[in-house]
């Protein structure tokens, strides 16, 4: 029997999917900046959708021209998740790192789509990152191996920021959804940028379970979570558990995930270490996320406002803690302004990609039933075990 007190699976998705959304949209415009700049910058504290930080000279302002971010534009962050969406509605099974080169390469490459922050129909790999262009250069000019072809990349959170569909086609199963995204993310990341992608997966399959809670979410995070990543999900875990203001959490957040992150103080001046493979450091952006979920005890506002006004990568953290609190609590969860706004300002459809997930989800649930029962006759058989 469905538990009526609990979000089925397409009320969830819808929720994680927009939430991302929503998420990636609120952090753009405050991007590379530190929690006391946006204080200054805004008057205050970041409570809703903005519009650039340098206003109408977005189009040549550095650092950050010629995106316009801001004024519910989503960035690269929901490209990349809706074209990770339209693989799994191509392959409709389980992702590999084969599927990223025979199909989210040209998703990248051949098919043009509204990009928000350029105000124009574009190639998703002219709006992309330096570190997503290499899933191009590696695996479509290089032809490298997909399993390998991450080595080498920077390690960042260009791997991560995507991959809650992972989760979302694994809901409830926290193991698999980060075995498939450990998988998936060996063609564009390794060391802890790729270990960051299974985990964040596993977290958004945690927060579909019937019952789970913000605290469940991260137990199983830790379960699964590997080196430098591990240690900073507990360190930041153990440090936001004291908060449930973002305004107070910010610092002691930070001071608790610095150890871990590679980039430094001074996010648009790395450090010379930055971003090199290591057992010993993490990606800042899920840890924080976790972090805000906690301090936000699951509720979407509070969670998604202190990552946005966290700063540093600050649309890719409130992207998956977006995705993370929708995906706790459904569509009703996300504000239904901002999905409106953010849907009507980044010309897209924020529920399409929901439901055509929704329907993926189901025939891979219902093709991984009969496999396993498949499984289960044959190894009865071997063991003379009646059923």
């Amino acid at each position: 029997m469905t538990d009526r007190t609990s979000p089925p699976l397409d009320d969830r998705i819808t929720g994680s999917l927009l939430g991302a959304a929503v998420g990636d949209a609120l952090g753009g415009p405050v991007e590379g900046y530190a929690p006391q700049q946006i204080l200054e910058r805004h008057g205050g504290r970041v409570t809703g959708i903005v519009g650039p930080w340098n206003g109408d000279a977005w189009r040549t302002a550095r650092p950050i021209a010629p995106y316009h971010k801001g004024d519910g534009h989503v960035t690269d962050d929901t490209l990349m998740t809706h074209a990770l969406i339209r693989v799994y509605e191509k392959v409709r099974d389980h992702l590999d790192a084969y599927a990223v080169a025979e199909h989210l390469v040209p998703e990248l490459t051949t098919t043009p789509v509204w990009i928000p922050e350029l105000e124009a129909e574009a190639l998703p790999l002219q709006r992309i990152f330096l570190a997503e262009k290499w899933l191009v250069a590696r695996l479509h000019y290089g032809h490298v191996d997909p399993r390998e072809a991450g080595n080498g990349n920077i390690v960042n959170c260009g791997a991560a920021m995507y991959m809650a569909p992972v989760g979302l086609v694994n809901a409830a199963h926290p193991a698999a959804a980060y075995a498939e995204a450990i998988d998936v993310a060996g063609a564009h990341q390794s060391s802890y940028g790729r270990e960051a992608a299974g985990v964040f997966a596993a977290a958004v399959a945690a927060a579909c379970a019937p019952g789970a809670t913000p605290r469940s979410v991260v137990d199983a995070a830790l379960s699964l979570a590997k080196d430098g990543t591990r240690a900073a999900i507990e360190a930041v875990a153990e440090v936001a558990g004291r908060h449930t203001d973002f305004e107070s959490a910010l610092a002691p957040v930070r001071e608790a995930v610095a150890p871990f992150d590679s980039v430094g103080p001074d996010y648009r001046s790395p450090s010379l270490g930055a971003r090199r493979p290591s057992r010993l450091h993490a990606i800042e952006e899920l840890p924080v996320a976790l972090g805000m979920l906690l301090v936000g005890e699951g509720d979407f506002r509070r969670t998604v406002l202190g990552a946005v006004n966290y700063g540093r990568d600050c649309d890719s953290i409130a992207t998956m803690a977006g995705a993370i609190a929708g995906a706790l609590h459904g569509e009703a969860a996300v504000p239904a302004e901002w999905a409106k706004r953010v849907a009507e300002a980044s010309r897209l459809d924020l529920h399409a990609p929901a439901r055509a997930l929704t329907a993926v989800a189901q025939e891979v649930h219902a093709r991984d039933t009969a496999h396993r029962r498949a499984h289960e006759s044959a190894f009865a058989a071997l063991t003379g075990t009646v059923r």
